[in-house]
């Protein structure tokens, strides 16, 4: 009767921890140590991007372009370099030159080189939320009509960007999805003048497309709106 109790206890106490054990998920080659187990990149890649952010200078909404050049770690971290400038002037409140003409408009603009860094924090299959800094040197000007009637500008004045944004990305599809992003110029560097000028919020509403993603899905032949690994 002892040995029969014995085997009771041992089935109620191992039974739980067996049926634990077979059900648990195994762990999965592609995930990372203290992060979700999501698909990692399989390789490093290069990154080409065509950056188009807006802000608001001198209570002008304004838009900047820009090209990023960059590669992306297995790990998910992000590096590279880019180039920004101005669509479009921004009519400045600095003083005019001398030979400016008396009813001429001034405008403001900049270009700069930055080098950026970006690391995702958070993400699952669909969602990603990532950090990013930008350090960038370049000039600024103002552009204004001339007493003759052509178009002059001051020396350009040396420039530094120091620019930190999180930005967040929602994948539609697999090849696609959307991507916001909101951050703060910060203008170094230069007169104070030209930093309330020019400093301000950066944000971004945008359509993401990720060609690799959809050369493979066409490659395997999958529906073009497929949502494999997915959900």
């Amino acid at each position: 009767m002892l040995w029969l109790l014995r085997v009771v206890w041992l089935s109620v106490v191992l039974l739980p921890v067996g049926a634990w054990a077979q059900s648990a998920p195994p762990a999965r080659p592609d995930s990372v140590k203290g992060r979700p187990a999501v698909a990692r990149l399989a390789r490093n890649r290069f990154v080409v991007q065509y950056d188009s952010r807006y802000s608001i200078l001198n209570h002008h909404l304004t838009t900047i372009n820009g090209l990023k050049l960059g590669i992306e770690f297995k790990s998910r971290f992000r590096t590279g370099a880019a180039i920004y400038f101005l669509s479009t002037g921004v009519p400045s409140r600095q003083a005019k030159p001398d030979n400016a003409a008396e009813d001429a408009d001034a405008e403001i603009r900049f270009r700069y080189l930055a080098a950026y860094a970006g690391y995702v924090l958070l993400e699952n299959r669909r969602w990603e939320l990532s950090a990013n800094m930008q350090l960038g040197l370049g000039s600024a000007y103002v552009l204004y009509e001339a007493d003759d009637g052509d178009l002059d500008k001051t020396p350009r004045d040396f420039m530094g960007i120091v620019e930190p944004t999180l930005a967040a990305q929602y994948r539609v599809f697999r090849w696609g999805g959307i991507g916001t992003g909101l951050g703060w110029r910060q203008p170094v560097f230069v007169p104070i003048a030209i930093q309330k000028e020019l400093n301000g919020p950066v944000f971004y509403l945008r359509a993401n497309l990720f060609l690799g993603e959809l050369f493979k899905v066409m490659k395997d032949k999958e529906p073009l709106f497929t949502q494999t690994n997915m959900r």
